[in-house]
């Protein structure tokens, strides 16, 4: 398991090896830090949720709460480590194909840690899917099965 050394790597470095890996970038980029990628096989990530991001302007004002399409944004960018760390796959993109049972059990408010656990369950020719689950402070906020299709 390729292990990132201490769990709150906000630094250059941290963030050089998120994107050699991801091909996102500010303001898209979903992951503070990578916490462990078994390549091919899962990958654990977290999200610091900035206080004023833009999403909260407008949802909602009086009671902000991070939109649940970016919380599956941030679970399918997880996902995408596992599968873009494998030898060969540098510089593919994973294009969310899919989305299968999706639930959101609580909201992420500003200033939460989202992390995201998916495990790779099959990858044939250039699909993928995974299964997931994301928390904030331990507790699961959401769950969703994803798909992916990967291309150049």
């Amino acid at each position: 398991m390729d292990k990132n050394p201490g769990s709150r790597d906000n630094t250059c470095e941290g963030l050089r090896r998120i994107t050699d890996i991801l091909p996102h970038r500010p303001p898209f980029l979903f992951v503070s830090r990578i916490i462990s990628i078994q390549r091919g096989q899962l990958a654990v990530a977290e999200y610091d949720v900035p206080q004023d991001h833009v999403f909260f302007e407008g949802h909602f004002p009086q009671e902000p709460v991070l939109p649940g399409v970016i919380t599956l944004e941030i679970m399918a960018q997880t996902a995408a480590l596992a599968v873009l760390s494998e030898p060969g796959r540098s510089g593919q993109l994973a294009y969310l194909a899919g989305i299968e049972n999706a639930r959101f059990k609580k909201p992420v408010r500003p200033g939460d840690t989202l992390r995201a656990e998916m495990e790779i369950r099959s990858m044939r020719l250039n699909l993928c899917r995974a299964r997931g689950r994301a928390f904030v402070d331990g507790q699961e906020v959401a769950a969703a099965g994803l798909i992916f299709a990967l291309g150049v």
